[in-house]
């Protein structure tokens, strides 16, 4: 992790990007306090191919689930 003032920052902001791009961690600090966190972007999460599949995979609880939350409010009344 790397760690440097805004003015460094602003002067050596192409370099720092590709230190993040990189894999590396970039701390910009203001007046010696942390400012801003510049870390490489998470890989994007999978999508849900099939929501019909994923739905017939779910047991089925007997109900909607309107009533099944309408009596977990109740039982806690």
């Amino acid at each position: 992790m790397i760690t440097v003032s805004l003015a460094e920052a602003q002067a050596r902001l192409g370099e720092l990007l590709d230190l993040v791009e990189g894999g590396e961690d970039v701390i910009v600090t203001r007046g010696g306090k942390p400012v801003a966190h510049m870390h490489p972007p998470q890989s994007p999460k999978r999508p849900l191919r099939n929501l019909a599949a994923f739905r017939a995979g779910m047991p089925d609880w007997g109900g909607s689930s309107v009533s099944a939350l309408r009596e977990l409010r109740d039982e806690s009344l």
